[in-house]
């Protein structure tokens, strides 16, 4: 399979962004046409329920659309052209597609991060073959969507070899060894990213490895918003407990003023709300029933536990309470559970949240809770957790990601494997190419691309003027 990604990369790459569009439309029409179909094959694998999986397919198949129409638009390609002067040659640099690319899809988003999910659906765009591995907590439905989706890229006149799908644990070791693979995208966990990044820089080619991994989510709540505690507790819970609390965007970590019996009030929230989590897999639910044990041994007391449903793998929802000294280097408590369980800490002043945020993992999402635009506490505390995370919401939980242009879903080491890279968003089309410079070529030696004559129609800068906008139409 990636033998036959590697002879279809060169024509993959020379099809106009126009005509990949037309592709990703094709799969997401396919996807649509078999709506009825894969809900219910996801729901008998995951057990989501027709609701959620119904949502979650149309919101794919926005995807797929989505990240067409990026590609189209063509600024990802960032084509510069610096014409000869007396002193210096014409210059013309475009991003050129890195070739295949290896995806491993999550098991928490059956459709959304998965088969066909953001990393896909990007490399695509970006111009490069996939060859996609199964995740094991829902491999029918892999094999179905692939099923799916080789049949439109094939209508729609796509080479073969420009998709795949590979099952097996030891496929996906040999996936990332294999010599034709360019690039990997992974969404998981912690320790599934960094065995892939070691498997890639082991490699005698070495390869990026985009692992989008996650870790505990801070939430920081300023002194003028303490004073609506319950509010607080109920938009908490709420986050942290959608879908049973296995979203990489979970806030984990809840920083509240001291004074204010803030974790109470959180685990009253909790048993008022009273979910009753199933998670994707018994390997999910086996690490919360050994997280919570870890975290109390780390120095966190527990504060209320809902015990999960007795139907599936269930797992208890708990609301923790921890000192602000146990918030140490190293610290399991500074490591995501994963799962509906968070931890409530309290800081006296400001030297105290300080040295605690200092302390936190990269996360690929922070949240400061404010009394209102006028608080004096907010502009510092954005400011700080711009260093240690990817997305600042202010007031607005977490929870979810859309695809759009501004969206950025990445974070610092370890909470991703790159901190420039997103895996939602337009920008995430970028991780699939690579700048090259052609000096004093002749115009047909170029890619189309930056060709004078622009027969692709797309944006481009020349002598440091940015010509109209003009792709995606």
């Amino acid at each position: 399979m990636v033998e036959q990604a590697a002879q279809a990369a060169p024509a993959v790459a020379a099809v106009s962004p126009e005509r990949r569009r037309t592709w990703l439309r094709a799969v997401a029409d396919g996807l649509e046409s078999h709506a009825e179909e894969l809900v219910a094959l996801a729901d008998e694998e995951t057990g989501l329920g027709a609701v959620r999986l119904t949502s979650e397919l149309a919101r794919t198949a926005g995807q797929l659309r989505f990240y067409g129409d990026v590609a189209a638009e063509g600024s990802y390609l960032g084509v510069t052209v610096d014409e000869a002067t007396a002193t210096s040659p014409r210059l013309v640099r475009v991003n050129q597609p890195v070739g295949p690319v290896a995806v491993f899809g999550a098991s928490n988003f059956p459709f959304a991060f998965s088969v066909l999910g953001n990393d896909t659906a990007s490399a695509l765009a970006a111009g490069c073959p996939v060859v996609v591995k199964a995740h094991p907590a829902h491999v029918t439905l892999s094999l179905r969507l692939a099923q799916v989706a080789g049949q439109a890229l094939r209508e729609a006149g796509a080479p073969d070899g420009t998709f795949a799908l590979v099952t097996g644990r030891q496929a996906g070791t040999n996936l990332v060894r294999a010599e034709g693979i360019a690039a990997v995208a992974f969404t998981g966990s912690q320790a599934g990213g960094l065995a892939l990044w070691r498997l890639a820089n082991e490699r005698e080619r070495v390869i990026p490895v985009y692992a989008e991994m996650g870790t505990v989510n801070p939430v920081v709540v300023t002194r003028a918003a303490a004073s609506r505690i319950d509010d607080v507790a109920s938009g908490f819970v709420g986050s942290f407990t959608l879908g049973w609390g296995q979203f990489c965007t979970k806030p984990g970590l809840l920083l509240v003023p001291a004074g204010h019996d803030a974790a109470r009030i959180v685990g009253d929230a909790l048993a008022q709300a009273a979910p009753q989590p199933v998670m994707l897999t018994e390997e999910i639910a086996a690490s919360v029933e050994r997280g919570l044990p870890d975290l109390v041994t780390a120095g966190a007391s527990l504060v209320r536990s809902v015990p999960g449903t007795g139907n599936g793998w269930g797992a208890p929802a708990a609301v923790l309470s921890a000192p602000i000294s146990a918030l140490r280097k190293g610290s399991r408590l500074l490591e995501e559970c994963f799962g509906a369980v968070a931890v409530v800490v309290e800081y006296a002043d400001d030297r105290e949240l300080r040295s605690a945020l200092a302390t936190l993992q990269g996360s690929l999402a922070g949240t400061v809770v404010t009394g209102d635009d006028t608080d004096p506490d907010a502009p510092r505390l954005v400011e700080a957790l711009t260093r240690t995370v990817g997305r600042v919401t202010v007031n607005d939980w977490p929870t979810g990601v859309a695809y759009t242009w501004a969206q950025h879903h990445g974070g610092p080491w370890p909470a991703t494997s790159n901190a420039a890279a997103t895996s939602v968003g337009a920008a995430a089309l970028d991780r699939f190419v690579r700048p090259v410079t052609y000096q004093s070529a002749p115009d047909a030696w170029v890619p189309p691309a930056a060709r004078t004559d622009n027969p692709w129609n797309l944006p481009r800068r020349v002598d440091g003027r940015r010509e109209g906008q003009r792709g995606g139409r």
